[in-house]
C-alpha cells in the first residue's frame, strides 16, 4: 500500500535522532575558565602543592569550582575569567620559577555523558581563543649538526678503506669537511673511497694534501626540507602530549612552521614543550684524560669537557655512542630504590649501535648527556635570534652487560622530571632548533563573541526559513520545519562524535549555509506534490509521486555540491577546510531530515487521505 511507514524507518529515525541528540547534549554546557600548573625541570606537583594553591585561593576569596590532580598537573576551574586572572598571579608568587600557570578552558561535560564519549564540538582558535606560534626553524644548526656527523662518518669510512689520513676536520664557518691526507696517492684514493660511499657530497681536491667535502645544492635542498618535514611531525606528537585539542601545525614557506593551540590562554607550557629542543647523547668517558687539565682549557682532540649537575668537571669522549633520534619509546618511573628513572627503548638500528658500542666497554662507565637550545639575546648579522646551546651530564653509569634496545636511565632529581624528559623523547627531538619569531594569544572573550555572532546568525536564518515555509507552505511547512531543527542536531551530534572536525567561524558560515540548503529539498517535494494535486491525482498519489520524482533532482543537486566541499577539503587549508567540513556534513544531514524523516512525518498525517487536497 502506498504511503505506508514500515517499523523499521521508525526504527532507523528514532535510533539516529536519539544519537544525534545524546552526542550533541554535551554543547549546551560551557568549558570553564580554569588554570594548569605543572612543574619544571627538577620540581614535582604533590598533593601538599594542590592544598598549598587551595588555601591560597580561598585566602584571596576567589571562588574556585574545584582543584584537583590529574596526570601530574593542577587543574582549578574558576566561575569567571576574572577569578582565572587573579588566581595565575597568585600561584606564579606563591610557586616560583619551578612551576608553569597556564590559563585555560576545560570542558564541564557531566561524567555520565563523559563515560560514554560524548564530548563537545572542538572550537577552532577563532572560537575558543588560544596562541599562535610562527615558527622558524634554524638551518644553520641543522647543517652544523650534519657535518659534525660527516667527520665521524668519514673517519669510518677512510679506515674501511685502508686510506690513511692526517686529520678529518669539520669546518663549520664553510660548512665543509677537511679531510688531510699524509701522501699524495692517498688523494685520489680518499676521493675514489668517499664518493663512492656518498654521491650527495661534492669532494674536490685542496692544497696541502687536502681533499675538501661540501654540500651540492641538491644534498643541501633535501636537508632543509627534512628538518622542516620532520620537525613538523614531531611538533605535532609534542601537541598531542600536552593534551591540547585539535591543533594545526602547517608549513608556511621554505623554513616556517604555524603552530595554532586552541584553549590554550597563555604560552608559557605551550613554549616550554614546542620550544624545547631536548635530546640526549650517549658517550663514554675518557677515563685516561686529565680532568684537572681539562678544565684549564688543555682538552685532548678526541675528548671534550662536561659538567655535571652539580658543577662536577666529566672528561668525555667526542664520539658519540646514540643520539636522541634514535629514541622511540620513553617512560618515566621508579628503581628499586624508588628512584625517578626514564626507561628507553630504540629502534633497530639504535638498538644495534648501542650493542656494538657497549660490547667491548662493559665495566667501562658511560655517561648520558642532555642537550638543549635556548633563544638569548643576541642577534646575528641576518637579525635572528642566537641559540645558546647548553650541555650537562645527566648521569654516569657502569655498563653492567652489553645493552640493547631497551635501558633506563637514572641520576633525575625528581619524578616530574622524569615525566617531562620522557616526553620529549617520546615525541623526537627536534632535528633543528626552532625559534618562536612571532606569537599571539586570542584571548576567550573574542572567541566568545565571534559564538554570538556566529549563533545570532543561524538563529536569524533559521527563523527566516521558519516564517517563510510556515506561509507559503502551511502544515507542510511545519513538518519542514521540524526537520530542519531536526538536521541541526544532527549536524551538531555528528560534529561532535567526529574526532577530526573542529568548528571554526566559517564552518559556521558553512551551518548558516546549511540551514538554508536544508529546505531546498522540501521546496523540490512540496512543489512537486502541488503539480500532481493540479493535474488531477489524489492526495495519497501525490505524495507518493512528490517524493519518488523529486529524489533524483535532489540527489543530482546535492551531490555536485558535495564534490565542491570535498574538493574544498583536499585543496584547502585551515578556515576553508573548517568550512568544507560543516558543508559537507550538512549535506548529507539535510537529504535525510527532508527525505526521510518530513516523509515520515507526512505519510504518517496524511498518507491515507481520501480526496485530493492537502494543506500544502
Amino acid at each position: 500500500m502506498l504511503n505506508q511507514n514500515s517499523i523499521w524507518r521508525y526504527l532507523i529515525v528514532f535510533l539516529v535522532m536519539s544519537v544525534s541528540m545524546l552526542y550533541a547534549l554535551p554543547n549546551i554546557y560551557p568549558s570553564d575558565p580554569s588554570l594548569q600548573i605543572s612543574a619544571i625541570r627538577g620540581a614535582e606537583v604533590s598533593p601538599e602543592t594542590v592544598t598549598q594553591v587551595s588555601d591560597a585561593f580561598a585566602k584571596q576569596n576567589i571562588q574556585v569550582k574545584s582543584v584537583e590532580l590529574a596526570k601530574g598537573q593542577i587543574l582549578a576551574r574558576f566561575l569567571s575569567t576574572e577569578d582565572q586572572l587573579k588566581a595565575r598571579e597568585i600561584a606564579d608568587t606563591l610557586l616560583g620559577d619551578k612551576f608553569v600557570s597556564a590559563l585555560n578552558l576545560a570542558p564541564a561535560t557531566p561524567a555520565w555523558l563523559d563515560s560514554i564519549g560524548a564530548a563537545p564540538m572542538k572550537l577552532g582558535l577563532d572560537l575558543r581563543g588560544g596562541v599562535h606560534f610562527l615558527m622558524e626553524v634554524d638551518m644553520k644548526t641543522a647543517i652544523d649538526k650534519n657535518i659534525n656527523d660527516l667527520e665521524q662518518i668519514y673517519k669510518s669510512d677512510l679506515r674501511d678503506a685502508k686510506v690513511r689520513y692526517a686529520s678529518v676536520r669539520a669546518d663549520l664557518v664553510k660548512q665543509q669537511v677537511v679531510i688531510t691526507l699524509r701522501k699524495t696517492e692517498d688523494v685520489a684514493a680518499a676521493i675514489k673511497a668517499l664518493s663512492a660511499k656518498d654521491k650527495e657530497m661534492t669532494f674536490t681536491e685542496g692544497p696541502d694534501l687536502t681533499v675538501i667535502a661540501s654540500f651540492s645544492e641538491q644534498r643541501l635542498k633535501a636537508l632543509r626540507e627534512d628538518a622542516v618535514a620532520q620537525n613538523i611531525t614531531i611538533i605535532r606528537n609534542r601537541v598531542n602530549a600536552i593534551g591540547v585539542a585539535e591543533p594545526l601545525v602547517q608549513r608556511q614557506g621554505a623554513e616556517r612552521i604555524v603552530v595554532q593551540l586552541p584553549g590554550v590562554q597563555d604560552t608559557a607550557r605551550a613554549k616550554e614543550i614546542l620550544g624545547a629542543t631536548a635530546t640526549l647523547e650517549f658517550r663514554l668517558v675518557d677515563e685516561n684524560a686529565d680532568v684537572q687539565s681539562a678544565v684549564a682549557g688543555r682538552v685532548a682532540p678526541n675528548a671534550e669537557l662536561f659538567f655535571d649537575r652539580g658543577g662536577n668537571p666529566v672528561v668525555l669522549q667526542k664520539k658519540v655512542i646514540l643520539t636522541g633520534n634514535h629514541i622511540v619509546g620513553a617512560a618515566s618511573g621508579f628503581d628499586e630504590y624508588s628512584r625517578p628513572q626514564v626507561n628507553i627503548d630504540l629502534d633497530g638500528k639504535g638498538g644495534n649501535s648501542m650493542s656494538v658500542a657497549t660490547k667491548n666497554a662493559i665495566g667501562k662507565p658511560m655517561a648520558t648527556v642532555f642537550i638543549e637550545y635556548k633563544p638569548t639575546d643576541k642577534k646575528d648579522a641576518n637579525g635572528k635570534t642566537i641559540l645558546e646551546k647548553k650541555q650537562e651530564v645527566v648521569s654516569v653509569a657502569t655498563i653492567q652487560a652489553v645493552l640493547g634496545r631497551s635501558f633506563r636511565i637514572t641520576g633525575l632529581d625528581a619524578p616530574g622530571e622524569a615525566q617531562n624528559l620522557a616526553v620529549l623523547l617520546r615525541a623526537g627531538a627536534l632535528i633543528a632548533p626552532i625559534l618562536i619569531v612571532e606569537e599571539r594569544t586570542i584571548g576567550p572573550s573574542l572567541g566568545k563573541e565571534n559564538i554570538e555572532l556566529g549563533m545570532n546568525a543561524i538563529m536569524w536564518g533559521m527563523l527566516a526559513v521558519v516564517g517563510f515555509m510556515v506561509l507559503y507552505y502551511k502544515w507542510f511547512g511545519v513538518v519542514a520545519n521540524i526537520a530542519l531543527a531536526a538536521n541541526v542536531v544532527l549536524l551538531i551530534g555528528v560534529m561532535s562524535m567526529i574526532p577530526g572536525a573542529t568548528l571554526t567561524l566559517p564552518g559556521m558560515a558553512g551551518i548558516v549555509l546549511t540551514v538554508g540548503m536544508a529546505v531546498d529539498a522540501n521546496v523540490l517535494i512540496f512543489e512537486r506534490i502541488r503539480e500532481e494535486l493540479a493535474s488531477g491525482r489524489s492526495a495519497i498519489q501525490a505524495i507518493h509521486e512528490g517524493y519518488d520524482r523529486a529524489f533524483a533532482t535532489i540527489f543530482d543537486s546535492n551531490l555536485t555540491t558535495l564534490l565542491v566541499a570535498l574538493i574544498l577539503f583536499g585543496i584547502g587549508t585551515g578556515p576553508v577546510k573548517g568550512f568544507a567540513v560543516t558543508l559537507a556534513l550538512g549535506i548529507l544531514t539535510s537529504i535525510f531530515t527532508a527525505v526521510v524523516i518530513t516523509r515520515l512525518i507526512i505519510n504518517a498525517v496524511w498518507g491515507q487521505r481520501r480526496g485530493s487536497e492537502l494543506p500544502v
